[in-house]
């Protein structure tokens, strides 16, 4: 499969906590932060400390819009659909 992005980062959102998935050169870490404003501020100041750039968030609900705010002034955020991501071709199940 083809790289697209060396470093991004994937985010499932719920009510009071995040899950981030950081893939830095095919390495993969995970963190847990809360949903309050001051963690949401440490996770995009980690972000853009290992030089992530890009940023998927899951669109469940309303709880991606908080995240999502706080985080597009400093990395470029796309908003997925859970459902559409499932199907794409490399993604194991």
């Amino acid at each position: 499969m083809k790289i697209v992005h060396r470093i991004c980062c994937g985010i499932d959102v719920h009510a009071k906590f995040l899950m981030a998935c950081l893939i830095c050169d095919g390495t993969k870490e995970t963190r847990k932060f809360s949903t309050m404003t001051d963690e949401l501020l440490r996770l995009r100041d980690w972000l853009t400390s290992v030089g992530c750039a890009h940023v998927a968030i899951e669109s469940t609900g309303v709880y991606w819009k908080p995240v999502f705010n706080i985080l597009e002034a400093g990395v470029e955020v796309v908003l997925v659909n859970a459902q559409h991501a499932r199907g794409l071709p490399g993604r194991s199940l």
